[in-house]
């Protein structure tokens, strides 16, 4: 009978040797004091290692900038330590998240407790095309394509001292475009593997 605990323990070691990852483990766990509902569970448990992130990359926490907002659960948990932060999406939905007709001014109203979010309604290519801002953090979860992943993600690593990708584990081509912007950028390629796993380059 098969060793599962080995065959995943293997599949991270080859892993770490093709993608260059190195496996993030928090110090530190710590609930955001205020979150919205979660309309998905696919996000829920990264809220908790978001300080540990802003400590383990000693960045500031002025900016934060995320593309794929959602219904805004992740927005309202960066919002917590991060003075502003900018959501950018198209408020439809995607091939991989579910299309969910126009979601704007539910999400609008999810988030209306934090006046330090902006949200941006456009699709990232739009956005990117237009902005040359740094920004302290970005998240990129958005159509999980290598193509769209890559674009975006270098893009965000080029204009963030840490940017963070969420389903590098439920999606290889998301930690394959993950691995090659570090590689592009020079930078590390840390792999936290939990909660459908979140990349994190800095």
């Amino acid at each position: 009978m098969l060793n599962t605990g080995l065959i995943v323990k293997a599949k991270e070691v080859l892993d770490e040797i093709r993608y260059g990852e190195i496996n993030y483990l928090p110090q530190k766990i710590v609930v955001p004091e205020r979150l919205v509902h979660p309309r998905s569970k696919a996000w829920v448990g990264l809220e908790k290692i978001i300080l540990d992130i802003i400590e383990f990359s000693k960045i500031n926490a002025n900016t934060a900038l995320e593309f794929g907002v959602e219904f805004g659960y992740s927005t309202a948990a960066l919002a917590n330590y991060f003075s502003k932060v900018t959501g950018v999406d198209s408020f439809t939905g995607d091939t991989h998240a579910g299309h969910h007709g126009d979601i704007y001014e539910e999400t609008k109203d999810n988030l209306k407790n934090f006046g330090n979010i902006e949200l941006i309604r456009s699709d990232y290519k739009d956005f990117i095309r237009s902005r040359e801002q740094a920004f302290d953090l970005i998240h990129v979860d958005i159509i999980h394509t290598y193509e769209d992943t890559y674009a975006c993600g270098l893009w965000s690593a080029e204009h963030s001292a840490c940017t963070i990708f969420h389903d590098t584990q439920s999606f290889p081509a998301v930690k394959k475009a993950v691995s090659a912007i570090a590689m592009k950028t020079k930078k590390k390629f840390y792999n936290y593997r939990k909660c459908n796993g979140l990349g994190i380059v800095i």
